[in-house]
């Protein structure tokens, strides 16, 4: 027999069902009707809404025929699609669910390598300050910037590498100091809906950033 951490799970976020989980080791739909395997109970929400169907190459998410749409990473689905780790699916306005391909993945808001009030898992591309996740995720770049100054917390990380890491070499050229500073403010923006009495990302002047993450509870 197979274990259940084999298969890949759909995590719900934001919504009514938030936190709970399933295992996608059969073909899961989604919708209002208390018949559906995710029951949603909201007016948004369609009696069927979407079905997730595990095949051997992956898992397939399709739209069937709802009032107000299946989000795809923020695109609204007009065609089957094949899954990816830790892509978003959006149930109207009402549920967000993130797809793993392994149980294993599942975002841990507390413990593992690092602690501070805040914490992230790079496999789900999840945030949490002060034990709230930050909801919606962040964007590629903004996740790439803050995991680069979190995998390196107490060092300084200078301007060039955050623009090589968050843009790719093949783009230093073209980032202006603007581009970066912009990109710094909203990040900060963000986190500072969850903690507004704290800076998690602080200036060095004349050298670059570095992340002030005090543990919890201060």
């Amino acid at each position: 027999m197979e274990h259940e951490d084999e298969f890949p799970v759909l995590v719900a976020q934001d919504g009514p069902l938030n936190g709970q989980r399933w295992s996608l080791n059969h073909t899961l739909v989604v919708g209002r009707d208390p018949s559906c395997d995710i029951h949603v109970q909201d007016r948004q929400v369609s009696r069927f809404h979407a079905r997730l169907t595990p095949t051997p190459e992956g898992v397939t998410l399709e739209d069937l025929g709802s009032k107000n749409g299946t989000n795809h990473n923020g695109v609204e689905l007009s065609a089957p699609v094949m899954l990816q780790d830790g892509d978003l699916l959006g149930i109207a306005l009402a549920q967000q669910f993130i797809f793993l391909t392994s149980d294993a993945t599942m975002p841990l808001a507390q413990g593992g390598t690092r602690s501070g009030r805040l914490l992230m898992d790079q496999k789900s591309r999840q945030v949490w300050v002060k034990q709230q996740q930050l909801a919606p995720p962040l964007s590629a770049q903004q996740f790439k910037l803050l995991w680069l100054i979190y995998e390196k917390q107490g060092q300084v990380i200078s301007r060039s590498e955050l623009v090589s890491v968050v843009w790719g070499e093949e783009q230093v050229a073209g980032v202006s100091d603007q581009a970066l500073d912009a990109l710094i403010r909203r990040l900060r923006d963000r986190l500072a809906v969850l903690d507004p009495s704290h800076q998690y990302i602080n200036t060095v002047r004349g050298h670059g950033l570095r992340l002030d993450n005090p543990p919890q509870g201060e």
